[in-house]
């Protein structure tokens, strides 16, 4: 598991290696191609890979009204940069201070001083220091000058277009899971509280967690299949967001998941909740007994989408409609 350094606590294990500064949002296929070349680098220099993240997003401080919503927390990006084979996460406070150190400052404190780095590797559009003043051609001056290795790796391109985390955002919210998954290289991963809900998916056979709390972006409105991952063990799962019209709720938000083959009682705990493909967008239905049937049509889907799909397959247990939300 990449490890999680606060900046003030950094040690010499996590200094002499090769650094990548960015925010890591979502820690797709552009971010891993990065990782990669760092990785290459690192080893010629028997030092660690580093990653160097913000937090919180200097948006959050400098346009507040602007803040870009989340695609991963902290934690979430440590484990997808440890499957990338990252050893160390060093996580930057942002706060005003920080922001305005010029370009040459930014880099003399936290590449040479900090982390005396060997290496850094970055994308061609990678800006630092106030105001956004340094760019790579500036990074470039100042890595010559102190003798560090630099880096830069192309973009990486899908549908003719560099893979971003603006990218991967847009396509959440207009409800395109399969092409944020396709840049992502993984699930779009999102983790909330089970609360009680009002009961009416138990009450027709289909019971689900309704989830609070949620720090990260909720994709659009619809129906969506995927994973919800509890104690370590993951279970297929329905996933609605949304209103229900059926019962005229109009709740736009609302997250509610329907786990497959799982038995517990999950109320007042965290669930985690893959999202791997779409079934559907949110639909009225004439009577209880439509909606059911239609229901019963979402179950197969995600069966048979998870059943066939790349991410992973996990074994089918005995009853599909156990789960006990009360």
């Amino acid at each position: 598991m990449t490890k999680i350094i606060p900046l003030a606590e950094v040690t010499d294990a996590v200094r002499g290696g090769v650094i990548s500064i960015g925010n890591f949002d979502g820690v797709h296929r552009g971010h891993a191609a990065l990782i990669g070349k760092a990785r290459e680098m690192a080893d010629r220099v028997a030092g660690p890979v580093v990653g160097v993240v913000l937090d919180p997003h200097p948006a959050a401080i400098l346009r507040p009204d602007r803040v870009p919503p989340k695609l991963t927390w902290i934690e979430r990006r440590a484990e997808l940069l440890s499957q990338i084979n990252t050893d160390f996460l060093v996580v930057v406070p942002t706060n005003q201070a920080f922001l305005n150190l010029s370009a040459a400052d930014f880099f003399e404190s936290l590449v040479k001083k900090t982390l005396a780095a060997k290496g850094i590797v970055e994308g061609p559009n990678f800006f630092f220091g106030r105001g956004r003043e340094g760019n790579i051609e500036t990074l470039q001056t100042l890595c010559d000058q102190s003798e560090i290795d630099l880096v830069v790796a192309d973009s990486s391109i899908d549908s003719d277009a560099m893979i971003s985390s603006t990218r991967i955002r847009q396509q959440l919210e207009a409800g395109n899971i399969e092409a944020a998954v396709h840049m992502l290289g993984h699930p779009h991963q999102i983790r909330g509280r089970v609360v009680r809900g009002d009961g009416r998916g138990t009450g027709i056979g289909f019971p689900t967690a309704n989830l609070s709390e949620i720090d990260v972006l909720v994709p659009a409105a619809g129906v969506y299949g995927g994973y919800a991952i509890h104690d370590g063990h993951r279970y297929r799962a329905a996933i609605h967001i949304g209103p229900n019209p059926t019962f005229n709720d109009r709740s736009d938000r609302k997250v509610e998941v329907h786990v497959m083959d799982y038995t517990g009682d999950l109320y007042d705990q965290m669930l985690l909740v893959d999202f791997v493909s779409r079934v559907r967008d949110i639909a009225r239905f004439d009577s209880v007994e439509a909606l059911v049937a239609q229901l019963q049509l979402d179950i197969a889907s995600v069966q048979s989408s998870l059943g066939q799909s790349s991410l992973g397959k996990i074994e089918t247990a005995k009853s599909e409609n156990n789960t006990n939300f009360k």
